[in-house]
């Protein structure tokens, strides 16, 4: 197996990154203090000045992003001009990120000047409040999640995300393919790009670049959605499922009942995890889709191997003789 990559982890990321992650979610504008775009968010959390508004500092967010609604905006604009420029020079000094403006508000003039003077960034959103705050948190909680790149095919199999991994040339894109003919959908070839979303969720996605491509031996870079149809290729999925091909050697080890488990580290997170044996005449894609199945059903809390097991025992203790 080739060497897995590092995880890695997002420490800061730039206003400017974040509004163009942002752009579309939320309508944002910038008005002022454009040389500040560089700026980094250290903090995936997010500030509600309401104390640092009145002049109160102590234990101030300085990382986050300050965001003013309505209430805040209010109280701003019923300050003295002198005492505005007081509280946003403080702000400032604080090297805070950026100033986030929602429901279309227009910034006081003290804000314009410090601002400006000190290169701090002001965005105005026509958002709701609540609705930034919440758009805002999901697009850092999605920007700062750690993240790596695992070698394999991650596919959509019955609504069950199944990374197949293997070395190269053991059979995961003819897998891939006879799965996609089966009406399941490919979501990344070759590289897959994991980020681990919350506290348990890995999300997998392919790059832009090769996005619907597949690479198969033989035929070459084949296009999955003019092939197959628009259905056959997903934009991301939730891994579920870990599936290796190993080429089989006599005297290999195979599982015969399902009651030992395995498990897969990505990102911290264990994943249930399948070796299968790759030698002749074997259904490999056939497999995947139970193995897939098999996995949706235990989310369910239906474990086959464990009910049959317990069948097996309550049969052996209520028939000793064997009959």
């Amino acid at each position: 197996m080739p060497l897995r990559p590092q995880p890695k982890i997002i420490e800061s990321l730039s206003v400017e990154a974040l509004v163009k992650a942002a752009q579309e979610s939320l309508h944002l504008h910038l008005v002022a203090g454009r040389g500040g775009t560089g700026r980094l968010i250290r903090d995936k959390s997010i500030n509600r000045p309401a104390l640092a508004v009145a002049g109160y500092f102590k234990n101030f967010a300085a990382k986050r992003l300050q965001l003013f609604g309505a209430g805040e905006m209010a109280y701003f604009r019923d300050l003295p001009h002198d005492k505005q420029l007081d509280v946003m020079r403080q702000m400032a000094a604080r090297n805070i990120p950026c100033v986030v403006i929602s429901r279309n508000l227009a910034p006081t003039r003290a804000m314009l000047e410090v601002a400006e003077a000190t290169n701090t960034p002001v965005i105005r959103s026509n958002l709701t409040t609540r609705d930034v705050g919440n758009a805002l948190t999901l697009t850092l909680e999605h920007e700062f999640a750690p993240r790596v790149a695992e070698h394999g095919t991650l596919m959509d199999v019955r609504g069950i995300g199944t990374l197949i991994r293997g070395q190269s040339g053991v059979g995961k894109s003819e897998c891939a393919l006879a799965l996609i003919e089966r009406g399941h959908s490919l979501v990344a070839d070759d590289l897959v790009y994991i980020r681990l979303v919350g506290e348990h969720e890995l999300q997998g996605r392919s790059s832009e670049l090769n996005r619907g491509y597949m690479e198969c031996r033989g035929l070459g870079i084949v296009n999955i959605a003019e092939l197959f149809g628009i259905r056959a290729v997903r934009l991301e999925k939730n891994i579920n499922l870990v599936v290796t091909f190993e080429e089989w050697k006599s005297g290999m080890v195979e599982e015969r009942t399902g009651l030992e488990t395995d498990s897969f580290d990505i990102l911290g997170i264990p994943l249930p995890h399948i070796i299968l044996p790759v030698r002749p005449g074997r259904d490999l894609a056939r497999l995947v889709e139970v193995a897939s199945m098999v996995q949706a059903l235990k989310m369910l809390g239906h474990d086959s191997a464990k009910e049959f097991n317990e069948r097996l025992i309550k049969f052996m203790a209520e028939n000793p003789a064997g009959y």
